[in-house]
């Protein structure tokens, strides 16, 4: 038996993943335990639970594998500061100390945390993996493909920022790269600093925030920000840019461009123009990844294309990209960002350093993403009764019934159950749900459940067996990674008036019978359920159809803004106290709000940095 640690940690959503002689045991983000979002850290939480999660002692590691190159990372810095001295200064004298000090010699690093936290006595063979690669690995050795092309799209690893792999059998090989500081992650990224929201974790709102507006800088971006070529290769001008010298992501050029100095989320409202800026980004995203498959798909004449890296995440252009054609078969890694290298450096050392053989999964290997950890009933009684919480004990009829009933009352209901998700969606296992049918829901979950913009939309789940009655998708989506309409026959005809409307007014108007999940432009994040990963989930959403008539209910992930997303029952009835969620579900435990100690309530609204 070979036990291989993978670990992504020390930039950001720090995370450990198991395997055991090639199959995934277990995978989580270290965020998750620590309640700090995007954590970076040494994912000391993360390893225990997945050490435990596989019954493996510490000292029977075989080989620890980390998902990218320091030294070569190190490289790419001091070449950067050197190319653009003398500016850069700042920046340089920030980043030295702390890779001189910790970052560059991460074996040692890695050895030390292991004995530490661990325990490790028995020292296993350390390996490293190229960034890209371990992206591209979890990407293609997970998926359901005998052969595929693999391409990766982030901002930088150590030197490249897109990668072309051709995955066959065991077999994994990097065929074409574009190398920092052109990078289609890091444009987003700019923008996403310029309209006033968190490198890094806001990118999701400026797709969010696009459908609101009309990309009329497109043309503009594509003419000075973007040399693209035919292929979807292309350079950026770096006199726009800041981020290879500077603390920011965007310069005064940059503002001049565009007529406006980037926003500032503390004090500047979001405009009109901010929303014409996210749907033009969003635009030449979408224009660069066509290309880019276009070109790979006439060059390698290979059907099937497996995605993963950060821009892998943007489920709008993965929608295009799907309803393009050029690849009819296309498989994205869920836990497609940072976290996910985890994943792909472990499975990278079992069948490319190792040699092993490839088993190739029919739906794939990732299980649905619950990799996570999960909690017995007695654990999760027992851990609401320490809390305060008064619940009742349900058998799964009954609860599905009930909280089936509670849905169609208009109610939010927190509902954890199983393991927990690996990356950053969550399907069904630590979740918020909600009646889709409701006109009113999108706007009272942003506001009185998540904290959060009003504009942010919320994806449906909806049984996979039905999915092609209520959406213009035919294709599975277990990930909630491609953005697909809702089915022309469920939507509703809009007035001229109402057509005339513009910007955040456009969100009051209900699009579909289902306007809770309605995006402005008549678009879904969708999320199919399959009986096979998640039954419990299943049973639910078919129980709401058997009460409504609907398969399909509202699921956001279960937290507040700026948390992550809850791990511990405990986690989860201190999110449900401090928001107006009225019902929480836990494996067989049944609780409604009214029924509560109040004096339990803890304030979230201020609890969380923001994102």
């Amino acid at each position: 038996m070979t036990n291989i640690l993978g670990i992504s940690a020390f930039y950001h959503d720090s995370a450990a993943a198991l395997i055991v002689d090639g199959n995934i045991i277990a995978a989580a983000q270290e965020e998750r335990f620590t309640r700090k979002k995007h954590d970076a850290g040494y994912p000391a939480h993360a390893i225990d639970f997945v050490l435990a999660e596989g019954n493996i002692a510490p000292d029977d590691i075989d080989y620890v594998v980390f998902y990218d190159k320091p030294f070569l990372k190190f490289e790419r810095l001091l070449e950067t500061y050197v190319a653009v001295a003398p500016k850069g200064l700042n920046s340089f004298r920030m980043s030295m100390p702390v890779w001189l000090r910790e970052k560059l010699f991460q074996k040692d690093l890695l050895i030390k945390q292991l004995k530490e936290k661990q325990g490790l006595t028995k020292m296993p063979e350390f390996l490293f993996s190229e960034h890209h690669f371990s992206h591209a690995a979890s990407a293609f050795y997970p998926s359901p493909f005998e052969k595929a092309i693999v391409l990766t799209l982030d901002g930088v690893g150590e030197w490249a920022t897109t990668t072309v792999a051709i995955g066959d059998g065991n077999n994994l090989e990097i065929v074409k790269e574009l190398y920092f500081p052109h990078s289609l992650g890091l444009l987003y990224s700019a923008f996403t600093y310029y309209t006033g929201f968190r490198v890094n974790s806001g990118e999701y709102k400026v797709m969010g925030l696009a459908p609101y507006g009309t990309p009329k800088y497109k043309d503009l971006i594509l003419e000075k920000l973007i040399d693209l070529k035919e292929d979807g290769s292309f350079k950026l001008d770096q006199t726009y840019f800041n981020y290879t010298s500077g603390l920011t992501m965007t310069n005064r050029k940059f503002a001049e461009l565009f007529g406006q100095p980037a926003r500032r989320p503390d004090k500047d409202p979001l405009t009109q123009f901010h929303m014409d800026i996210a749907a033009s980004v969003q635009a030449v995203t979408e224009e660069i990844v066509l290309r880019i498959t276009r070109g790979l798909a006439r060059e390698y004449n290979i059907p099937n294309l497996c995605l993963a890296g950060g821009v892998a995440l943007n489920c709008v252009a993965n929608g295009k990209l799907l309803r393009d054609g050029a690849f009819p078969n296309i498989w994205i890694q869920p836990a497609a960002g940072d976290a996910g290298g985890a994943i792909g450096a472990a499975m990278a050392a079992w069948h490319q350093e190792l040699g092993n053989e490839r088993v190739v999964d029919p739906s794939d290997a990732m299980q649905g993403s619950y990799l996570g950890p999960q909690y017995s009933q007695d654990i999760i009684e027992s851990e609401l009764s320490k809390a305060g919480a008064v619940f009742e004990v349900m058998e799964d009829r009954v609860l599905f019934e009930q909280t089936a009933s509670a849905l169609a009352e208009n109610k939010a209901v927190g509902w954890f159950q199983g393991r927990m998700e690996f990356g950053p969606r969550a399907l069904g296992g630590r979740s918020i749900l909600a009646d889709p049918r409701s006109a009113s829901m999108q706007k009272t979950l942003n506001l009185k459940v998540k904290f959060r913009e009003s504009f942010r939309p919320f994806a449906p789940s909806v049984l996979a067996e039905d999915v092609s009655d209520w959406f213009e998708q035919e294709t599975p989506s277990p990930y909630m990674l491609i953005v697909a309409d809702v089915h022309e026959k469920r939507r509703y005809k809009m007035t001229d008036e109402e057509k005339n409307l513009f910007g955040i007014d456009k969100l009051n108007v209900s699009r579909s019978e289902i306007p809770a999940i309605t995006h402005v432009d008549y678009s879904a994040r969708i999320q199919t359920v399959h009986k096979e990963t998640n039954p419990r989930y299943h049973a639910l959403i078919s129980a709401f159809k058997e009460k409504t008539g609907c398969p399909v209910v509202v699921n956001t992930s279960f937290n507040v803004r700026g948390e992550p997303i809850v791990n511990t029952p405990h986690d989860a009835f201190k999110c449900f106290m401090g928001t107006d969620i009225e019902v929480l579900v836990i494996g067989n435990c049944f609780l409604r709000k009214d029924q509560q100690d109040p004096t339990l309530a803890v304030s979230y609204e201020n609890k969380y940095e923001l994102d």
